[in-house]
């Protein structure tokens, strides 16, 4: 189903894109539920390995046996899991997932056909990216620390959580359900238009749930939208939309990706992260096509990170005065 000129008008003009069904449920993503049943069994042996855990719960369904972990683990298992690594306090040991089923979505045919529609056709990966398996509420009650990634995530705009050299960037953030996404367990929440007003100030968010800097919510607009979505749909975001999701009240897991795309050759705003070439029509054979090598070039960046820990990215300090 490609994008239209009225899909395109759509997101202008509210800063965001529904598109029902981009991807097939099971032709597409099933090939991760099935990838990630052994990421999380791998992590499990691993984390008990390591004292962090008593148990693998491998006698539990895949969603009772991530929840598990996750409280458990006080989170700890979300690294596992994830795309990405953290922006500080990275080791040898940090663990990233970086397999074939994942990487395929990424590279999808149909999802790169319309990512080109927003930005073009040369078409590169962004580093900011993350798989979000949000557990029910009721695991994360005793954490000590909940990241956005698996709580309650705060109003935002995915531009304000980059460094300012990719303020010209045309940054596109893809979210895909991997699972349904309701108001019950966490969908998303947008605030249409709020792209047009530019940057807001993102404050330093108190809420002993959240570490992170928040948008103030008298400066989100008083019209939200929650997005309820099936395994499938693919919810396209204009990099100053204001956005947050709900949090998980149901007993069962919300399951996404969070994928960015830019014009190859514009900064990410992760520069120390590595990105690769998904599409160029110019130069087909620049495209990264292998997982394998899409992996490397993460454990080469872990290494570099160790070595050159990057600055924070945070624009606004706590004492900014527009969040007084």
């Amino acid at each position: 189903m490609p994008i239209t000129q009225a899909d395109k008008q759509t997101f202008a003009d509210q800063g965001f894109l529904h598109v029902k069904g981009l991807l097939d449920a099971e032709r597409d993503l099933g090939p991760l539920h099935t990838e990630y049943q052994t990421v999380v069994a791998n992590a499990a042996d691993d984390m008990v390995a390591k004292g962090i855990i008593p148990s693998t719960h491998a006698d539990l369904p895949f969603d009772e046996r991530v929840g598990a972990l996750y409280e458990q683990s006080d989170g700890a298992i979300h690294r596992y899991l994830d795309i990405s690594l953290p922006q500080k306090g990275v080791t040898l040991e940090t663990p990233l997932h970086c397999g074939p089923a994942i990487f395929a979505i990424m590279r999808h045919p149909k999802l790169l056909d319309a990512v080109e529609a927003f930005i073009g056709p040369e078409v590169y990966s962004n580093p900011t990216q993350h798989v979000r398996i949000k557990p029910p509420a009721k695991r994360l009650e005793n954490h000590t620390t909940i990241s956005s990634e698996i709580g309650t995530t705060v109003w935002h705009q995915d531009q304000g959580t980059v460094t300012a050299d990719s303020d010209e960037t045309n940054l596109l953030t893809v979210w895909i359900a991997v699972t349904e996404a309701t108001r019950e367990n966490g969908c998303l929440l947008v605030a249409p238009g709020s792209h047009r007003g530019g940057l807001a100030v993102h404050c330093h968010d108190a809420r002993k749930n959240f570490g992170g800097q928040a948008i103030p919510d008298r400066l989100v607009g008083e019209e939200r939208v929650a997005l309820e979505a099936e395994p499938g749909d693919v919810i396209f975001l204009n990099k100053m939309t204001m956005h947050a999701s709900l949090p998980n009240r149901t007993d069962r897991l919300r399951w996404s990706l969070d994928l960015r795309y830019n014009p190859i050759g514009q900064p990410t705003g992760r520069g120390w992260f590595p990105g690769f070439v998904a599409r160029s029509r110019s130069a087909p054979e620049t495209e990264l096509t292998s997982a394998a090598s899409w992996q490397a070039l993460w454990a080469e960046a872990r290494r570099n990170l160790i070595e050159n820990p990057p600055a924070s990215f945070q624009r606004w300090s706590e004492s900014d005065p527009g969040c007084a």
